[in-house]
């Protein structure tokens, strides 16, 4: 027996599940466009993996008391965020992620709050020029 699955709508859709672990989709939505960038993220419980399927993106992290990283994403390369860490992305309109973490972490283990001038400001020092407030504003 094989199951398929495909997301083809906006933002974060769980589709292949166990008791431990989810496979999800991540598609383009408003969020990740720099002009929209307003918050940071982060899981206590579970590490998040993060596969570039398509487009361009760049995945910043920073873990509790240090300073923001931001990645240049490549295709079909793994990142793994471990638990504990705020992160988010920057990424074009046509970008897609496949995403593994724990179960039912995005309905129980996911901590949001404002991203601070000063990791905006840490964040564009290291953007690349396709993701840049020119590019996109």
């Amino acid at each position: 027996m094989l199951e398929t699955y495909e997301w083809k709508g906006q933002g974060f859709e769980p589709l292949v599940f166990t008791d431990e672990w989810q496979v999800a989709l991540l598609n383009w939505e408003p969020l990740f466009d720099r002009v929209s960038l307003d918050e940071i993220e982060r899981h206590n419980h579970s590490d998040e993996v993060f596969v570039l399927l398509r487009g361009q993106a760049v995945l910043f992290t920073r873990p509790e008391g240090g300073k923001l990283q931001a990645i240049e994403m490549a295709p079909g390369k793994i990142y793994n965020v471990p638990a504990g860490v705020w992160h988010n992305i920057v990424a074009t309109r046509d970008v897609s992620f496949l995403i593994v973490e724990n179960r039912d972490t995005h309905l129980r283990d996911t901590e949001i709050r404002p991203i601070s001038p000063d990791e905006l400001a840490q964040l564009d020092a290291q953007m690349p020029a396709w993701a840049s407030l020119k590019q996109q504003g």
